[in-house]
């Protein structure tokens, strides 16, 4: 359904004063689409200018001549490039109008497998990328298919992926003989399985069924014989988030929350009797694991409250290695150089885009491998936040239960306008990142930008993680509630100008705390948000599905509909009275845009203001600069008209 389709079922969706107004006239623009969203200034795009042209690079792994990938955006939309020394120049390889995703080096050859969709679709499909002559070939099937996890064997003779191809809901297991070209199915066992690690001799895989955040089931296939044997799970249900072979081809390394509140990184050698835990002292979760190419060393990552640590351990006798201190920040993703001896890191901050830095292990030293641009910027400038814990509305061993937020505050003395700033997943984190929005609001607005991690968020241990699961849904709302009691109590902030945004679950939470309080909310923003469960999960992508019933409960339950049906913003538009900004990707296979198209009618029908804005070539958000500029662009006037004003 393209554009005519989308007008014709708005206008069988819009009551008839929506219909006859002038005020919410559908305007076009090349493949941006709105409704009563006023003329953006060029005042405000040149202030905003600067901040829009920040960028950062991300890792994306090593060639064999020991250059790294990395992938940045110098046009419209993120593409790979090569890097070659420390802060060295960043030679452009893809030249593409669609963002890149995945993108994973062959090992031996100068080449790499990298994903791309079209439109934000998320049908992503794998090609292969030769540096030398630039060709590119397409390795899947370019349908209607969704591509993901491509992970070479140890020699770069095979390459396994995940792919909805047969059905288009399960996600089967594929690899692919990289010298003769062939294809197959190796596991076809319904679900959504993810390949993990080829065994050093290549005939083996570890794979992992993924269920939901608590709930995963790891196993070993044989790709011989396509039998597959799962492990045992301690307790029968946990979650796992990373599986690799010990040099030693047998053992494994694995990261888990078995018996534990945090994921927790172990070792086990079937001939050595119970897994043992590596990293059994440290209270926070493992995030990323490692294992260098020449089996020597292992990395991983711990997200202490928000702030990443990285241990290099020495193989075999997992002895730590002391290395030069990163700068504090949140480490992405990490990467041993094809001869173990170096490891990339990608870093970001609350003051500083990604970058991606080098460890020379022998040393030890620690290099910049790229300085990103903050649009001329003084970056002294930038803010870094303040972890703060505000009580809520139950207890936990007889005291306030508190959650955990980032407290961006501008300079000055107040009292400041305040956005709260709520993240999707729902079992995501809120972490210290570079935000450039967000600093625009500190320093050219003296907005405050407070970022919640709301009960269900990840990273405080699955009892954290589970308190907003099924039935307990709005309990993650009152924590919302509790955090404008306590911008209440702060002199510094004007609890009279209070806005929320958030996207995809982040904006359910917005639409529902301006159901909940809406004599507390001055104005929200909704990007990718959910309006009703009950009809997301109707139209939401078939592989997804189960995915989100897990989470958000099974619709198809009658007691789990009434809830439903309860609770959400949809059947509750009539208490919405602040303006709302509600924006969306047309192509969006996780959170459709009927979603969006439902509430703007909804609250529209009630007498209420709302600003709408649809890019007909983007997905879940917005990943193409000119659609984020102009987007950003207009919630900064969003809130000067309605949050800035006394």
């Amino acid at each position: 359904m393209r554009l005519t389709a989308l007008l014709l079922s708005t206008a069988l969706l819009a009551p008839p004063a929506l219909a006859q107004s002038a005020a919410v006239e559908r305007v076009e623009v090349g493949n941006r689409v709105s409704e009563n969203l006023p003329e953006v200034p060029a005042e405000l795009v040149e202030r905003l200018d600067r901040y829009q042209n920040t960028r950062g690079a991300s890792l994306g792994g090593w060639l064999p001549d020991g250059s790294v990938l990395v992938s940045t955006r110098f046009g419209e939309t993120n593409q790979v490039h090569r890097v070659a020394s420390p802060l060295g120049m960043r030679e452009q390889l893809t030249f593409y109008r669609e963002p890149l995703s995945a993108v994973t080096p062959a090992p031996g050859r100068n080449a790499f497998v990298f994903g791309k969709d079209v439109g934000g679709s998320e049908f992503w499909q794998l090609f292969w990328f030769d540096v030398d002559t630039r060709e590119v070939t397409m390795l899947t099937d370019g349908g209607r298919s969704q591509n993901t996890t491509p992970l070479f064997s140890h020699d770069g003779k095979q390459l396994a992926w995940a792919s909805t191809a047969r059905n288009g809901t399960d996600y089967d297991l594929w690899v692919r003989d990289m010298a003769t070209g062939q294809s197959r199915i190796v596991l076809q066992e319904g679900g959504l399985w993810s390949p993990m690690d080829f065994s050093p001799d290549g005939q083996r895989l570890l794979v992992l069924k993924y269920v939901s955040i608590n709930e995963s089931y790891p196993g070993e296939l044989d790709l011989a014989t396509g039998k597959l044997r799962l492990f045992p799970v301690e307790g029968g249900k946990s979650a796992f988030n990373a599986f690799r072979y010990a040099p030693d081809g047998r053992s494994v390394f694995y990261v888990s929350d078995e018996g534990r509140e945090f994921m927790t990184l172990r070792h086990h050698d079937p001939q050595g009797g119970e897994p043992r835990l590596v990293s059994g002292n440290i209270p926070w979760n493992v995030t990323g694991l490692e294992i260098a190419p020449d089996g020597r060393h292992l990395a991983y990552a711990i997200n202490e409250d928000g702030i990443s640590r990285l241990r290099v351990l020495a193989l075999p006798e997992q002895r730590q290695i002391r290395l030069p201190d990163l700068p504090i920040g949140v480490i992405g993703n990490f990467s041993f150089s094809p001869d173990g001896r170096s490891l990339a890191v990608t870093l970001n901050s609350a003051t500083s885009p990604s970058d991606v830095y080098v460890y020379d292990l022998g040393t030890p030293a620690l290099a910049r491998w790229t300085r990103s641009e903050v649009g001329g910027l003084d970056a002294s400038r930038f803010r870094a936040p303040e972890l703060v814990r505000f009580p809520t509305f139950d207890e936990v061993d007889g005291k306030p239960r508190t959650i955990p937020a980032f407290y961006y505050r501008p300079e000055g003395d107040g009292p400041f306008p305040v956005v709260i700033s709520i993240h999707g997943g729902p079992e995501a984190q809120a972490l210290p990142t570079f935000n450039p929005t967000t600093q625009f609001l500190l320093e050219e607005l003296k907005v405050a930008v407070l970022v919640p991690n709301v009960r269900g968020s990840a990273g405080y241990g699955k009892t954290f993680l589970q308190l907003d699961n099924g039935f307990l849904r709005k309990d993650s709302v009152k924590d919302i509630g509790a955090l404008l009691d306590w911008i209440a109590t702060r002199p510094e902030l004007d609890a009279n100008r209070v806005g929320v945004s958030g996207g995809s679950y982040g904006g359910y939470m917005v639409l529902a705390s301006m159901v909940d309080y809406a004599d507390r909310i001055r104005a929200g923003i909704d990007v990718v948000g959910i309006s009703h469960f009950g009809t997301f999960l109707k139209n939401t992508e078939d592989y997804r599905r189960d995915l989100r019933r897990a989470e958000y409960g099974d619709e198809r339950i009658p007691e789990m509909k009434a809830f439903h049906d309860e609770i959400a913003p949809l059947n509750n538009a009539h208490r919405i009275t602040s303006p709302l900004f509600v924006a969306q990707g047309y192509n969006d296979p996780r959170v459709p845009w009927t979603e969006a198209e439902q509430i703007v009618k909804a609250v529209r029908g009630n007498g209420g203001e709302v600003w709408y804005l649809m890019f007909m070539d983007e997905g879940h958000g917005f990943r193409k600069k000119t659609n984020s500029d102009y987007f950003g662009a207009a919630s900064i006037l969003f809130w000067q008209q309605h949050l800035l004003a006394e």
